[in-house]
């Protein structure tokens, strides 16, 4: 267990409740992140927080420097715990992630998060081309309705359909209770 990571990633004020892109689901997402949180954490284990900002003030959400680009109380970083600023949606582009996790030795990754569809999907699938052994707590991540072709598609569609995709090929994805069973 000592070569695992928390990778907590996007659980930013603007996707909660009265933020500027509020998902679905994101309290009880981040609920289940913290549990995970704090046993990463009584176990010593590595934990990571991911924080996207866009580049520019024309952004929907996660404005440079707002409020809502930063990090939910419920999963706020403690001293020393790494931050990894991105502008992408994969965690790993143009940022110093596999650099972080390759110096503490990390073979495999614990991620939770949001937005299923988007930055979990990304990170999961760049860590997993990396070579890192990959975990989703699929109850720990969140997304939002999504418009194509004319049709809505729910949100808990979405992220079924997500993880049906990333348990498919690209890893293990299992409930916050059976990942903390393994801890």
């Amino acid at each position: 267990m000592a070569k695992t990571a928390l990778l907590l990633i996007d659980f930013q004020n603007d996707y909660f409740r009265g933020g500027k892109w509020q998902l679905v689901g994101t309290e009880a997402a981040a609920a289940q992140g913290a549990k995970l949180l704090a046993a990463f954490r009584d176990k010593g284990l590595q934990v990571v927080h991911v924080r996207h900002e866009f580049p520019t003030d024309d952004a929907p959400f996660f404005l440079p420097g707002s409020e809502g680009a930063q990090i939910h109380p419920s999963v706020a970083p403690l001293a020393g715990e790494p931050v990894v600023l991105k502008q992408q949606i994969n965690s790993f582009r143009d940022t110093e992630l596999k650099q972080l996790l390759d110096e503490q030795g990390i073979e495999h990754l614990v991620i939770v998060g949001a937005m299923s569809h988007m930055c979990i999907d990304a990170g999961a699938r760049a860590a997993a081309d990396f070579g890192y052994e990959v975990s989703v707590a699929h109850d720990a991540c969140a997304t939002l309705d999504l418009s194509f072709d004319g049709k809505t598609v729910a949100a808990a569609d979405v992220h079924h359909a997500y993880m049906s995709a990333l348990s498919f090929g690209y890893g293990r994805v299992a409930s916050t209770d059976e990942l903390l069973a393994d801890l």
